[in-house]
């Protein structure tokens, strides 16, 4: 459980970095490279540690990990846009978002819901 708590954190600091570049994005201003780097770099090792936890664990989030993963899609998506100076957008970036935060909600439920 205490692996589940981690990825959870993870997962939660990348929201909140997220949600910074995300007012960027809706502002049409430039985001940091360094931070989108970070914030992928938050959630790609939760994903991995999360799929890591399902392989060896009995009952799996699997909602929350199909969820991320096109979460994820998405963000490589604005990430290659964003590194290449491509306009990122608005749309693109709030359904990332939003599917993340879907994906977050179905982790926190397993988790904390018995």
């Amino acid at each position: 459980m205490n692996t589940l708590y981690l990825i959870i954190g993870l997962f939660a600091l990348g929201a909140l970095i997220g949600i910074y570049l995300l007012t960027l994005v809706l502002q049409k201003k430039e985001t940091p490279k360094f931070v989108a780097i970070i914030h992928g770099a938050f959630v790609i090792a939760a994903l991995i540690l999360l799929i890591n936890y399902s392989m060896n664990e009995g009952p799996k989030p699997v909602e929350s990990i199909v969820l991320f993963i096109v979460a994820a899609l998405g963000g490589l998506i604005l990430f290659i846009r964003d590194m290449s100076g491509k306009p990122l957008p608005k749309w693109l970036a709030i359904g990332h978002g939003l599917i993340a935060v879907a994906g977050f909600i179905f982790l926190l439920a397993f988790a904390f819901v018995k």
